[in-house]
């Protein structure tokens, strides 16, 4: 950990991208027993990027829809996390090994430490959950008509969802993503984090091996 986090509180981020297009994806539906349902599926090659993060303690979520995503995008969200984050603390953000993730010209901002998930291992990253949570509920089966029409659904549906912390925190709390100090336990639901009185080593429980 930087210099910057000594005796600060820290929170847990987890951070990913999902592209959303015009080509779209299907989901289950209701129907008939026996019957085989219709959906509409678009042959076109619009799309957009949906750059989400999550905070599962605090139920907390910073999400962007950019057109690329690359290291522009990429800084552009870190600065959306940045401002997110409880202030006072440091996020520990834990995200796959994407290109942009670690360019030369990323900026980090000081209240952020990137952690890289080991190759292939796209379970460790809760997000993945979101984005399946975003495609059936609102993402899926969808016809766009333009660019703009994409935007504005990866909007809606990820407000809908960062708009509701028990969801949040519901889809991507990990029993092994904790921080723990000497043995201490943070726990912040949705609210400021605040730190023990002992100050000391700072430690990730990750597995070995392993818009708004």
């Amino acid at each position: 950990m930087p210099e910057a986090a000594r005796n600060k509180p820290l929170e847990i981020w987890f951070q990913d991208e999902a592209r959303v297009g015009q080509q779209g994806t299907l989901t289950r539906i209701w129907a008939k027993r026996g019957t085989r349902p219709r959906a509409p599926r678009d042959t076109r090659y619009q799309w957009a990027y949906i750059f989400g993060a999550v905070c599962p303690e605090r139920g907390a979520a910073a999400g962007l829809v950019m057109p690329f995503a690359d290291t522009a995008a990429m800084n552009a969200h870190l600065s959306e996390i940045a401002r997110t984050v409880a202030p006072g603390a440091h996020a520990v953000l834990v995200l796959d090994g994407a290109g942009w993730h670690g360019a030369h010209a990323l900026v980090v901002p000081d209240n952020i430490s990137l952690v890289p998930l080991p190759p292939y291992s796209p379970e460790l990253n809760p997000v993945e959950n979101v984005w399946q949570y975003l495609r059936a509920n609102w993402l899926a089966i969808s016809v766009f008509d333009d660019y703009d029409a994409i935007v504005d659904a990866c909007c809606h549906a990820w407000n809908r969802f960062a708009d509701n912390p028990e969801r949040v925190s519901s889809i991507a709390s990990r029993d092994w993503a904790k921080v723990s100090e000497y043995g201490r336990w943070y726990y912040s639901v949705r609210g400021p984090v605040y730190r023990c009185e002992q100050t000391a080593h700072y430690t990730t429980g990750l597995a070995e091996g392993g818009m708004r």
